[in-house]
């Protein structure tokens, strides 16, 4: 798959992911065999664009090409000067969010509340497209709700107007994410255009991956909450779409070496009493299909500094490669 001049291999991208995708985790994603990582969204309004949270957002030094970098917001001016200031700033590609659920995005009539407004969809595409001489690149789910399935016109309204690649989460908003995601949709999106089409939506294994692209002839997979706690899985992915067979499970011990690199990326990018902090939610998510996932809960939120929680994780690992039993 291409998103313009870039090449995406394997066919298979770090969904974006507001509190999630920073520089560190997508890095590590990217390690992991992701072919694309798309930043968490940044905000179209220039005022917040030098606060420390927006800053981290945009800082993408060191990080592999293609730079993909979401922004959000309503304003179809806003989004244009949104994605000339990232594109000066090092973005290659620009994503626009339209399929965020969040209550307190679409309450400002961003994400995917701007769905229920074509006509101002399409003057958000075609200002940004026309602001830019990077890809730019955008985010949907199926419709507002179940009787407002409208993904169909927003992507040929997303065609017509110069957008490289389409990525549909197979939910509309009312659903946020629950049930299980539907791919028809996500498929009679694909018959009807010509740009890539990238599913999203409960895609947490080889087989899914696989399944998903059968049903729906999309162009690649985007994967979100099935990478928390599993970078490997891009990898796992990719090699399953490669050759149809399987790659082994990560040892006790290259998850330690996985999870401990990940952070002190994350000391070293919040600083220490932040990273400890954000760190606690991934720890959580490395544990939560482990039968002592409980331990590791005690593990993750007992530490206050960085030496006490790399520590406590490497024995705690450590503990797990040598068999000895860690259940609550």
């Amino acid at each position: 798959m291409r998103i313009g001049p870039y090449a995406i291999a394997p066919a298979v991208v770090l969904a974006p992911m507001a509190g999630v995708t920073d520089k560190p985790f997508r890095l590590l994603c990217k390690r992991m065999g992701a072919g694309l990582a798309v930043s968490e969204m940044t905000t179209a309004d220039p005022r917040l664009w030098n606060t420390r949270k927006s800053l981290r957002r945009m800082d993408h030094d060191g990080e592999p090409e293609p730079v993909s970098v979401q922004i959000a917001g309503y304003d179809p001016g806003m989004l244009a000067e949104a994605a000339r200031y990232n594109a000066d700033n090092g973005a290659q590609i620009v994503d626009i969010n339209m399929g965020c659920p969040a209550k307190k995005v679409c309450n400002v009539w961003a994400g995917s509340a701007l769905l229920q407004d074509e006509p101002l969809v399409g003057r958000i595409l075609e200002a940004v497209v026309k602001a830019v001489d990077i890809p730019v690149t955008l985010k949907i789910r199926t419709g507002w709700d179940r009787d407002h399935r409208n993904a169909l016109t927003i992507a040929r309204i997303a065609q017509d107007a110069g957008i490289a690649a389409l990525a549909v989460h197979g939910r509309t908003r009312a659903d946020k994410y629950e049930g299980e995601a539907e791919y028809a949709t996500i498929a009679a999106v694909k018959a009807s255009v010509s740009i890539p089409v990238l599913a999203n939506g409960d895609i947490t294994t080889p087989d899914k991956a696989r399944e998903v692209l059968a049903a729906t002839g999309a162009d690649a997979v985007m994967v979100g909450r099935g990478a928390q706690g599993r970078p490997w899985i891009f990898r796992e992915i990719a090699h399953h779409l490669a050759t149809g067979g399987y790659l082994a499970e990560p040892t006790p011990a290259e998850v330690r070496d996985i999870l401990t690199g990940h952070l002190e990326h994350l000391y070293a990018f919040y600083g220490e009493v932040m990273g400890v902090r954000i760190a606690r939610k991934h720890l959580g998510w490395y544990a939560k299909d482990r039968a002592e996932n409980a331990a590791f809960r005690h593990v993750a939120n007992k530490a206050e500094d960085a030496t006490t929680q790399l520590r406590l994780t490497r024995e705690y690992f450590d503990a797990l490669a040598a068999g000895v039993s860690l259940a609550a």
